[in-house]
């Protein structure tokens, strides 16, 4: 499970993310990643990273898509420590990530931060 504060809920931090934010993606997995700029981190507004969801109807059911939710919030648990504090992370899962397996889907998230936090220059 994801910790309450290091989830994003608001309809504003998803569309700064996805808007503003660097992009990469898969087959399985596409993702967004708004890293604050300087100023921001000087005025003492840092926040802890967080990281949104986005599975649509085209993934299946409601059943599936909250397996599918359930799969990324449970990996991406894994990556808060490599994330820049205040930074947006939007997961977007593709119709594909219903059938894959946890193996392919944390191979594929994987490639996805590591490929996102490289163009923020950021550690990988």
């Amino acid at each position: 499970m994801l910790p309450a504060r290091y989830r994003m809920r608001r309809r504003a931090d998803f569309t700064a993310a996805v808007r503003r934010g660097r992009r990469a993606g898969g087959a399985l997995v596409a993702g967004h990643l708004l890293v604050p700029g300087v100023p921001a981190r000087q005025a003492g507004l840092v926040q802890p990273p967080r990281i949104g969801f986005v599975v649509g109807r085209a993934v299946g059911p409601a059943v599936t898509r909250n397996r599918v939710r359930r799969r990324l919030r449970h990996l991406a648990r894994g990556y808060l420590h490599r994330l820049p504090e205040g930074s947006l992370l939007v997961l977007r899962a593709n119709p594909p990530a219903a059938t894959a397996s946890h193996a392919e889907l944390a191979a594929e998230l994987d490639t996805v931060i590591r490929a996102l936090l490289r163009r923020q220059g950021g550690a990988v």
